[in-house]
């Protein structure tokens, strides 16, 4: 009868164990620095992405902020008659920059901020893949920004409400209606010229009120383009920053 004999499997020693040990660990360590190397990479280009975004919606604001300067500087040195306008009336006169007050006192032309980016960032925590200097930088910005909208909704729309409440009680409607050749398809007033004053100047009180809106409405004006100037000067800076530092065009 033949005998089969078993191969013999000579027993691994402990360099051989600790060997295959280091290997494998470092298998996993190599691994495991290759995927945080990964997400690095793709954290900072997402936050690239991020100050991208954040850059165009600074250009964005920046033009309307140009835009709405120019426009409240105009409006500024149109209602910077009121004192002459009020005497000519007083003396039953008719002043020419009459309308030019009315044009431009009944309307306001705010400034809203582009949010975009910014609600992305706190929507999806993308600010913890901002650098300090970047992520400060944007909240600054929007703090600032903020800051303009809450002061429009409240003493700039209210002294322009005040105005406009105050005009609709001074006007004589059969001069201000005379002003429209077609108001259903042109809104605005379209006359050259006020033939007679649209205002009354045997009210004193509800005249000197009107004019008195007038006045601290051209005030809130002023403090109004003042802010739009800073903000705009803050987004000059924001797009220098970002430029700069990422190369952007």
């Amino acid at each position: 009868m033949e005998v089969h004999h078993h191969p013999h499997v000579a027993k691994k020693n402990f360099k051989e164990y600790f060997l295959e040990f280091v290997m494998i660990f470092l298998a996993v360590t190599l691994g495991f620095f290759a995927e945080n190397l990964r997400e690095h990479k793709a954290d900072k280009e997402k936050a690239t992405q991020y100050s991208k975004s954040f850059y165009e919606d600074l250009k964005t604001d920046a033009a309307r902020l140009n835009y709405l300067i120019d426009f409240e500087t105009k409006k500024i040195v149109a209602l910077n008659v009121l004192q002459s306008c009020y005497d000519s009336l007083l003396k039953n006169q008719t002043p020419v920059s009459e309308l030019t007050i009315i044009k431009n006192s009944l309307s306001n032309n705010p400034f809203q901020m582009n949010r975009r980016t910014f609600g992305q960032l706190t929507n999806a925590g993308g600010f913890r893949l901002l650098e300090d200097a970047d992520a400060d930088s944007i909240i600054s910005y929007q703090t600032a920004g903020s800051n303009i909208e809450n002061y429009q909704a409240t003493l700039y729309q209210q002294s322009q409400d005040n105005v406009r409440n105050t005009f609709n009680e001074v006007v004589d409607f059969i001069g201000y209606s005379s002003l429209y050749s077609d108001v259903i398809n042109n809104p605005l007033p379209d006359a050259g010229e006020i033939k007679s004053s649209l205002f009354s100047s045997a009210d004193k009180i509800m005249l000197n009120k009107y004019f008195n809106n007038l006045f601290q409405y051209l005030r809130v004006t002023v403090q109004h383009r003042n802010g739009l100037e800073r903000l705009n000067g803050k987004a000059i800076k924001q797009l220098e920053y970002f430029k700069n530092k990422y190369q952007f065009e």
